[in-house]
């Protein structure tokens, strides 16, 4: 019998944790138009179509021969200035996991792309603990200090170049390893 309590708690275990891992969607920035300058596609109003919070991953597509992605702060975004990202990424399809709420702001670098339109502002709100759902607060001010740090921003997809490496990490993975110490204290 206690092997069998062992298994249970094992699977228990891989559950929870594979639960804690799954709780963001996945946005193709620009849905079937990708990241682009043909078509006329307004990145802004299909961000402000969606409800984003963190976890969310984010996807790049497009070809790296004619465009690529860059995080900058805010002042760089409304004056599509791309001579000092945050972060560049330049592989054709990016991915980007959402590791804490704020506004991320990326442009085209590319001449000419971003004042075409080829920009998208990116508001994550604050997760409301008590209510648990990241619908209950409201989004930050549009200011500067409301740009989060590039270290908040984890990149999955290979090539991007931050300013600052330093990854904070997400709620999913305290989650985990608590359930990792529990796991271990259930066995003994």
């Amino acid at each position: 019998m206690p092997i069998l309590v062992k298994r249970e708690m094992i699977l228990l275990f891989f559950v929870m944790l594979v639960c804690g891992f799954c709780n963001g969607e996945v946005y193709k920035i620009g849905d079937a138009a990708g990241w682009a300058i043909i078509g006329n596609m307004d990145y802004n109003k299909w961000a402000s179509s969606k409800t984003f919070q963190v976890g969310d991953i984010f996807i790049f597509e497009y070809n790296p021969s004619y465009h690529n992605v860059l995080q900058v702060s805010r002042t760089d975004f409304h004056t599509c200035d791309a001579t000092a990202p945050i972060a560049t990424y330049t592989t054709g399809n990016d991915t980007i996991v959402i590791r804490s709420p704020g506004h991320y702001y990326y442009i085209c670098g590319f001449v000419g792309h971003c004042q075409a339109g080829q920009k998208v502002d990116i508001r994550v709100p604050k997760l409301d603990r008590a209510e648990g759902s990241p619908f209950s607060s409201p989004i930050e001010p549009h200011n500067e200090s409301s740009v989060p740090e590039a270290s908040s921003v984890g990149p999955m997809a290979p090539g991007p170049s931050l300013n600052n490496g330093e990854f904070l990490t997400n709620d999913s993975g305290l989650f985990s390893f608590g359930l990792l110490v529990i796991f271990v204290w259930a066995l003994f």
